[in-house]
């Protein structure tokens, strides 16, 4: 029998790995940007376009590479950063097994130039498909820059797989701020289809926080210090009244790289344990230090995820540091049992002399005469006077009481009551009475209802949801809907990419009823809003849109018009658990049935359920 087992081609065993690697563009903005960093640059330039598809470049002032060197880094498992496998547990870099340049030569056309400051000259490769086409002598400035073109180009597969260019590029800049915010002392700069996005020069670390997000972060963080033998905690949490429906703004980052941690993550909740309303999540932004000892990082392909040697210990320090920060800076309630309130001095009373309190006492005063004179040996120009009823006129507190008076009855046997006049009906042929249809409220979640062949069940919050959604799909279609306007304009605050996606939402927004006046870098001024919307749920509704395309944008088969009616018919349906008088259930019933598609919601979920007589019988046998 013939051998059947063979070894790969390097650019076959090449592209399997990229498939760990490199799973979409921001994959690859990663793996460049740690290199820069890894690089000893000051300044790092990112460079996109169409969200990465036809270009991802990133320019560094590094120690750049030799000839050789630039030759080697894309070769698979060649790396300068380790030469034994212990040094794995002595990691201070960040990309480590050697295998992200020589994946992406393989999926791409890749075009590197370098050059160390020692020399005179830099070095050019161009490879396209793990084949190099031309290494060559060139001149660059001190550094690398590597471009990445036509990614996935011979895979097609692949490259069908990505998403939309709004969702790929929304990865692209959650990897940027990743890394951004681990390194404050480097200056990044983003650039996407040509215009500048981000420009984030060297600074502290909160300063970095504002830079990206906003300069109405600032007033939201609140410092965690920390500083014990196992765990160096340093960095900020959101305060309690600024936290979001979405886990956007979570940032653990541990010896300078982001990590997923949902056990730390529980941490931070238990810390916030009482101070965030149901469905919101705290922001934070937290340095972890530990010994690389007590850490294994080579764990996961994309290294986003660390096993720790002791969890339960930075469990327990990481939730006392964040509820040690709350208290002390008065964010969450504090019990001092040694300390009185009613003691302290008010600030009006700081600077005042005391004085004796002095007490008059009028000494001719007698309760058990019938007038009182003025007050003598007194200063005061009153006069009082105090007047005490005879005992003897006590008879006259019962006048007219008496049984049998000819004013009133001395019983209620004569009381009448009136009553409303009956109407005989016109028709007494009870067979030709309609009948009444009722409903009922089960546990203020469903709608129970009476038809001809039994009853009806529905869910009174995806039912709800179906209204709205066709309800705003029409308006945003035919262009015509009702606004209200606002007596003061409302200002709301967000974030860079927060305002961009909101700008692409700008025209369907206004067409459901929305009026923005003023839109800004950081902030948008409302005017209007539909009529079923109350003032106080449109932050509400934005901040759920902008999770809805950061997260569940769908792909191009699908518009942008009907992810935003599913999203503010999300924010807008009757919530399980809100009563509803006997005509706003009655309402819904109609408007559901009178929609196109009343059987599912707009996530395709069951609506409503019928149970005929005959199956009720069934379960009585």
């Amino acid at each position: 029998m013939a051998d059947i087992i063979q070894l790969l081609p390097d650019h076959v065993a090449n592209q399997i790995a990229a498939g760990e690697v490199v799973q979409r563009p921001a994959s690859v903005v990663k793996e460049l940007l740690e290199n820069a960093i890894d690089a000893g640059a000051t300044s790092i330039k990112l460079i996109i376009k169409d969200a990465g598809k036809t270009l991802i470049q990133v320019i560094d002032n590094g120690k750049g590479m030799s000839v050789t060197d630039a030759r080697l880094s894309f070769e698979r498992h060649a790396t300068s950063k380790i030469k034994s496998a212990d040094d794995l547990f002595q990691l201070h870099t960040k990309g480590f097994r050697g295998e992200a340049l020589a994946s992406i030569a393989a999926i791409a056309h890749v075009e590197l130039k370098t050059k160390q400051e020692q020399d005179d000259v830099g070095t050019t490769i161009v490879i396209e498909g793990s084949e190099i086409t031309s290494q060559e002598v060139v001149v660059t400035p001190k550094g690398t820059s590597v471009s990445v073109k036509n990614l996935f180009y011979n895979i097609p597969a692949r490259r069908n797989f990505l998403k939309s260019n709004a969702v790929e590029l929304r990865h692209v800049i959650d990897e940027f701020h990743r890394v951004a915010l681990a390194h404050c002392d480097i200056n990044f700069m983003m650039y996407n289809n040509g215009s500048e996005s981000f420009n984030l020069p060297a600074s502290n670390y909160r300063q970095r926080i504002v830079n990206i997000f906003g300069n109405k972060t600032n007033e939201k963080l609140v410092p965690v210090n920390e500083d014990t033998e196992v765990l160096k905690i340093s960095g900020f949490v959101g305060k309690p009244e600024f936290a979001k429906k979405t886990r956007g703004e979570q940032y653990f980052f541990v010896n300078d790289r982001f990590i997923k941690s949902a056990y730390l993550n529980h941490a931070i909740a238990s810390a916030f344990d009482g101070l965030l309303k149901t469905g919101t999540h705290a922001s934070y932004f937290l340095n972890l230090t530990v010994d690389p000892q007590t850490i294994d990082i080579n764990i996961h392909p994309t290294k986003t995820e660390i096993k720790f040697d002791d969890e339960h210990t930075l469990y327990a320090l990481l939730r006392s540091a964040v509820k040690h920060s709350l208290g002390q800076f008065n964010i969450a309630p504090v019990l001092d049992f040694e300390r009185d309130s009613s003691l302290d001095t008010p600030y009006d009373f700081n600077q005042k002399n005391t004085s004796a309190p002095s007490i008059e006492v009028n000494r001719s005063f007698n309760p058990f005469k019938e007038e009182q004179s003025s007050r003598a040996g007194t200063s005061s120009t009153k006069q009082v006077t105090f007047k005490k009823e005879s005992a003897s006129n006590w008879e006259s507190l019962y006048i007219g009481l008496e049984s049998g008076s000819e004013n009133e009855p001395s019983d209620f046997s004569e009381v009448q009551f009136e009553s409303e006049e009956t109407t005989a009906s016109m028709f007494d042929n009870e067979n030709d009475v309609e009948q009444v249809h009722t409903t009922y409220q089960l546990h203020n979640k469903y709608i129970v209802s009476t038809i001809k062949s039994g009853m009806l069940v529905l869910d009174q919050h995806r039912a709800h949801q179906r209204v709205l959604y066709e309800d705003f799909l029409k308006n945003m279609t035919i262009k015509e809907t009702v606004s209200q306007q606002l007596l003061f304009p409302l200002q709301l605050h967000f974030s860079v990419q927060e305002i961009q996606i909101l700008t692409q939402l700008k025209e369907d927004l206004e067409h459901t009823g929305f009026v923005f006046s003023n839109v800004t870098e950081e902030s948008v001024e409302i005017t209007g809003v539909p009529v079923s919307v109350p003032e106080s749920e449109v932050s509400i509704i934005l901040e759920q849109l902008i999770s809805d395309v950061e997260n569940e944008v769908p792909d191009a088969h699908f518009s942008a018009m009907d992810l935003l009616a599913k999203s503010m018919a999300k924010s807008l349906a009757i919530k399980t658990g809100q009563s509803l008088q006997k005509d706003e259930q009655e309402h819904l019933v109609n408007k559901l049935f009178a929609c196109k598609e009343p059987n599912v919601s707009p996530t395709n979920k069951t609506t409503f359920i019928t149970m005929s007589v005959d199956e009720l019988d069934k379960r009585f046998i």
